[in-house]
């Protein structure tokens, strides 16, 4: 986490873009990603050379040839107000836009269609120096720093691209476990939030992979894979991964939906996303093999296809999906369910409350947990009454103490850890008495009794509810003390009026 110090470092630099006309959110971050990017090649650049320098020989293939020091950071931060203006808006930029992947980085591939438009030379003076005020040594730092950027811009959203939680995200990615060997893709990722979750859980749990030359080499250029088509966001999203340390992600210019993508079918062991819930696509521009899963041109049923073709058999999803998915009565939601439920493995559904995606969107949504198979799975499936995420649940989702999302990831692996102690037992007689109570918040449901319920996989279905027997009084009684009541005041006001 950042500190209290650097994170007035920030609100000051965002508030001095404002005061200077650089108004909209996703502007701003946008330009400070540019002003980033040029001080992350200078650091390139300097490290090369400290490298060159200690083995005695050339610089190998720099970021900067000889001639152009001026554009490094390191020298045109310096310059006076006007000059720095010019030549980081004559030259620094249109080189950054040019680089074309020479930096070794997905993000100068998205550069091409970039506009610098700090307006004058004493706001780029001043937000250079701010910049460069700001300690960024540490890797941790600079990606806790450029997600406390993000989480400033969500009400810039337009498609959903900033709505997911942290805390939730970091949910899905520990109820999936992420490996080091684990191709993980999202097909919708936006500012890669959930890429980066990803990476730090493994950083976190398995240390030791980094010191692995061919796993590390792995982490760095074939573990991590993302899509969108909003230029912006890959942008933005690809500063992210690169600010926190993974080195060259896949990161794509793509419409997932749109086309049949044969490079993206079959190709990952693990998908973490929250898909655009809004939205319909036409058949005609639709690619053909999501169809056959299930036709429908809602995108929310279409990036549940879109998973299934995109993993490995054997491979995990984690998704986010509204409501509507569980229990819509249409043919293509029916089928798409039975497909999860008897082809594939439905794992898990979390059922949270509409709250968490406050203040952006009060709609209620579920994450949906499930295993590539294409040959069915598990006889049960695990649900769970999420009630509160540890933020108050009205628009100002402040910090509570109620928080069920510890619990939630700990029954869940305690689950799936009885059921493969019960393969070849039928679901294991673990399972099936610790999860038998369905006015607990976890429990599981037979897919036989999903089957009979047309594949509803609503929570409010199958959860049963404690009903408390409440005694009251005779209505005669409850009149009669109304009427004593009534009196009571009736005298209370003549005293009034005898005091007038």
């Amino acid at each position: 986490m950042i500190t209290g110090e650097i994170r007035n470092k920030v609100d000051q630099l965002w508030n001095t873009f404002w005061s200077g006309g650089v108004s909209n959110p996703l502007s701003v971050i946008e330009q400070i990603t540019y002003l980033l990017f040029a001080k992350r090649l200078d650091d390139l650049h300097t490290a090369k050379e400290a490298q060159a320098k200690l083995l005695g020989g050339k610089v190998e293939n720099p970021v900067f040839e000889p001639g152009q020091d001026h554009l490094r950071w390191s020298r045109f931060k310096d310059f006076e107000p006007e000059r720095k203006f010019s030549v980081f808006k004559d030259e620094v930029f249109p080189f950054i836009k040019s680089l074309n992947g020479r930096a070794g980085s997905a993000y100068t591939r998205f550069m091409q269609d970039a506009v610098f438009i700090i307006p004058n030379p004493a706001l780029l003076d001043k937000v250079v120096n701010m910049i460069d005020a700001i300690p960024m040594e540490d890797r941790d730092t600079k990606g806790d720093l450029y997600e406390y950027m993000l989480s400033k811009i969500a009400t810039a959203g337009q498609n959903g691209q900033f709505r997911t939680p942290r805390h939730i995200i970091k949910m899905m990615v520990a109820l999936t476990a992420p490996t080091p060997k684990d191709i993980i893709c999202d097909p919708a990722c936006g500012t890669c939030g959930y890429l980066v979750a990803a990476a730090e859980y493994l950083e976190h749990h398995h240390p030791d992979m980094l010191r692995d030359k061919a796993l590390s080499e792995h982490f760095h250029h074939h573990m991590f894979y993302g899509s969108d088509f909003d230029s912006s966001m890959l942008r933005i999203g690809a500063m992210n991964m690169t600010l926190h340390g993974i080195d060259n992600p896949s990161i794509e210019n793509r419409d997932s939906l749109s086309e049949d993508h044969a490079g993206h079918r079959n190709a990952y062991t693990l998908i973490l996303a929250n898909p655009p819930f809004k939205g319909s696509l036409d058949y005609d521009g639709t690619a053909k093999d999501l169809l056959q899963v299930c036709k429908t041109k809602k995108t929310e049923l279409l990036f549940i296809s879109l998973f299934l073709k995109q993993l490995k058999p054997g491979g995990r999803c984690a998704c986010i999906v509204p409501d509507g998915v569980l229990f819509g009565s249409s043919k293509a939601h029916q089928e798409l369910r039975k497909t999860l439920v008897e082809e594939q493995k439905l794992d898990a559904i979390i059922s949270m409350p509409s709250g968490v995606f406050k203040p952006y969107a009060g709609v209620s949504t579920a994450v949906l947990v499930f295993t590539r198979t294409d040959s069915g799975g598990a006889d049960k499936v695990w649900f769970y009454d999420m009630q509160a995420d540890g933020f108050s649940l009205d628009d100002k989702r402040e910090p509570v103490a109620a928080n069920d999302i510890p619990d939630i990831i700990e029954q869940y692996h305690h689950y799936k850890t009885l059921s493969l102690e019960g393969e070849g037992k039928g679901e294991g007689e673990g399972v099936s008495n610790l999860f038998a109570d369905k006015k607990a918040k976890a429990f599981t449901v037979d897919k036989a009794d999903i089957a009979a319920n047309k594949y509803d996989l609503s929570i409010n279905r199958y959860k049963e509810t404690e009903c408390q027997e409440v005694e009251y009084d005779p209505p005669q009684v409850i009149l009669d003390q109304l009427e004593a009541l009534e009196a009571e005041i009736q005298q209370d006001l003549k005293a009034l009026r005898a005091l007038l």
